[in-house]
């Protein structure tokens, strides 16, 4: 069974409005939360996620620090895309 990502939630953790850096915690449907960077120029750019160790990874199963959602940074990006990051600014 393949591993689908889908966010729930999104909070604004922190923001660098002169560079164009941003900060968000992205909380998905089976509990697990991420860590996203964003870089605003000169357009949206997610450059890094890293999941927050609360809870294990669910796809390696991993109780300390993995990469697995480096993976998911396309369909991530694209759920955020759709107006969820605009959203947060206003």
């Amino acid at each position: 069974m393949a591993y689908r990502p889908t966010v729930v939630n999104v909070d604004k953790a922190g923001s660098n409005d002169k560079d164009g850096l941003y900060e968000y915690v992205v909380h998905l449907e089976d509990g697990t939360m991420c860590r996203v960077f964003y870089n605003r120029y000169p357009e949206w750019k997610l450059t890094h996620i890293s999941r927050l160790l609360k809870t294990p990874c669910p796809i390696c199963r991993k109780d300390y620090i993995c990469n697995c959602f480096e993976k998911f940074k396309g369909e991530l990006d694209a759920q955020l895309r759709d107006g969820r990051i605009e959203q947060l600014l206003a």
